[in-house]
């Protein structure tokens, strides 16, 4: 089967999702269909990441002369979930991740507005803390849209162009590369938006710096893990065809 064979009206996956139209076939990639089997696993937790990871960003938090926020536990899973979507299912498929959990985003954004504004009920005493936290948060999700859209869709769109001038080997080039240009530019644009004024001074560029570099080291120490899955997602993903003479 080649890569961009398009998918029957019968529904039977093929390769209708292929990745980056506008940018030179290789032979050697293979990209499975966004109705494979799993693609609606990894989009459901993708979003779920993303959701609670900004939530808890919602917190400053420092450990020393570490200044971060509470996204810093989880977020960074969000990109390597948006790097074996890529790799596994293309940029369509990755770009049609992103935009579903940016849309569940801005529904938990006007849910905590109607929350906030709605009067307290009898008894209820913690609408100020309430307010504290999740009336920050549509600026925490302002930010996370403009970075993490622009961030994440550079990742996806990095390591599907080198992954189609490479073919299929040499998976941690491309998961570096894409990950060092999508975490840079996302962070840059999330710490500016969501804490510019809020966080004084040095403090600030702290934040940026251990922000980009922390990220990076997650996906760095979790690569082993990161070719794991996208091995076993490759091997037991029937849409998936990679050509017989390609390199694993």
């Amino acid at each position: 089967m080649s890569p961009t064979t398009p998918e029957s009206e019968s529904g039977r996956p093929g390769r209708a999702d292929d990745p980056a139209d506008d940018l030179p076939t290789n032979r050697l990639a293979a990209f499975a269909s966004s109705r494979g089997r799993y693609y609606a696993v990894f989009l459901a937790v993708f979003a779920a990441v993303l959701i609670i990871s900004n939530i808890s960003a919602t917190k400053v938090i420092g450990f020393g002369p570490i200044v971060t926020d509470g996204g810093a536990f989880l977020f960074p899973i969000a990109y390597i979930l948006g790097d074996v979507i890529s790799e596994v299912y293309g940029f369509k498929a990755a770009r049609k991740a992103v935009i579903t959990g940016f849309g569940l985003q801005i529904l938990a954004t006007f849910v905590f507005w109607l929350v906030l504004i709605s009067p307290p009920g009898p008894g209820y005493e913690n609408q100020d803390a309430f307010a504290a936290v999740l009336g920050f948060y549509p600026r925490i999700v302002a930010a996370s849209l403009v970075g993490y859209f622009v961030g994440q869709l550079l990742n996806s769109w990095v390591l599907v162009a080198v992954k189609k001038r490479m073919g299929e080997s040499k998976l941690w080039v491309r998961l570096l590369t894409s990950t060092g240009v999508g975490e840079f530019v996302d962070t840059l644009l999330f710490c500016i938006i969501a804490f510019a004024g809020v966080i004084p001074g040095l403090d600030f560029i702290n934040y940026i710096i251990v922000g980009f570099v922390y990220k990076v080291a997650v996906e760095v120490i979790l690569m082993p893990v990161t070719y794991r899955v996208i091995k076993i997602v490759k091997k037991h993903e029937p849409s998936y065809d990679l050509p017989a003479d390609a390199s694993r």
